[in-house]
């Protein structure tokens, strides 16, 4: 399945893309896609919707965040081997962990705002996997049972925020619009191996990152279980699995956005984003 939420912000409303590619409407039928609402179990309660009886949304207009929210947004730093090497960065022996704010969320093709005194905002493509059951202590032969979807994410940076101004990197990767994430909620049954999966990103129509998740240090089955070891991952957590080479803090000299500039990004079978960076008010 493919689920998405359109509308305009703070509107938005839950819906399916059929067979045929057209949006119906799942409001009043399911709750906003948050939390238990993306658990296996809800989404088994979906697939058993006749879509057919659901009213088709001819002119959805703004595609939202697919999640209206998250309990926790997490993401794996250094991630992809290449990514790694271009930052002269020793590859992690253990999975790199830390978090953006949840307030980053936003829909796929809205702005991204590059904040205030920022002069180092960056993009990473991304493949987020969606938390479906709480898990915890979970083996690797197992973690893939508790995923219940799959989705694109740019993960977008502030690097001097991030890596210049000491503490740890949240604060470079949590400014509003930092978390564009959808355009649809693809459930895990549509991605047999999360480790094949082509993604790439264009920066004013030139491919500047294009690779494919084989270049994982760490899997998608090796994330989930060792996070499990340090916590319990609930019911609509997001991972953000890490970005391959590509970026802009990569490049010499370093290139970072400025206004105008338009990412498009995409992940093979989970969707397109584009966005357009503004300057913050």
């Amino acid at each position: 399945m493919k689920l998405m939420r359109v509308g305009p912000e703070g509107k938005e409303r839950p819906a399916i893309a059929d067979n045929s590619g057209r949006i119906r409407d799942l409001s009043g039928r399911v709750p906003d896609f948050a939390g238990t609402a993306v658990s296996n179990s809800a989404l088994d309660a979906i697939r058993a919707i006749d879509l057919e009886t659901l009213p088709i949304i001819e002119a959805p207009g703004r595609i939202g965040a697919c999640l209206a929210s998250v309990p926790n947004f997490y993401c794996i730093g250094l991630n992809y081997a290449k990514h790694a090497a271009e930052t002269g960065a020793t590859p992690p022996a253990e999975p790199i962990i830390f978090n953006k704010a949840t307030s980053c969320l936003s829909g796929p093709n809205d702005p991204v705002i590059i904040p205030r005194k920022s002069v180092k905002t960056d993009w990473e493509v991304e493949l987020g996997v969606v938390i479906g059951r709480e898990a915890l202590y979970v083996s690797e032969q197992d973690a893939l049972d508790y995923v219940s979807g799959y989705c694109t994410i740019n993960d977008v940076s502030e690097r001097e925020f991030q890596i210049e101004r000491g503490g740890q990197w949240t604060k470079g990767k949590s400014a509003p619009s930092f978390g564009p994430i959808g355009p649809w909620l693809v459930t895990a049954d549509e991605v047999p191996d999360p480790q094949a999966l082509r993604l790439w990103l264009s920066l004013n129509g030139k491919v500047v990152q294009d690779s494919d998740t084989s270049d994982m240090i760490f899997t998608v089955r090796q994330i989930i279980s060792y996070m499990s070891q340090f916590m319990k991952l609930m019911p609509g957590d997001i991972i953000a699995t890490g970005t391959p080479s590509g970026v802009g803090l990569g490049m010499k000299p370093p290139v970072f956005l400025k206004p105008g500039d338009v990412m498009e990004l995409e992940i093979e079978g989970l969707g397109r984003q584009k966005q357009v960076a503004q300057a913050a008010a």
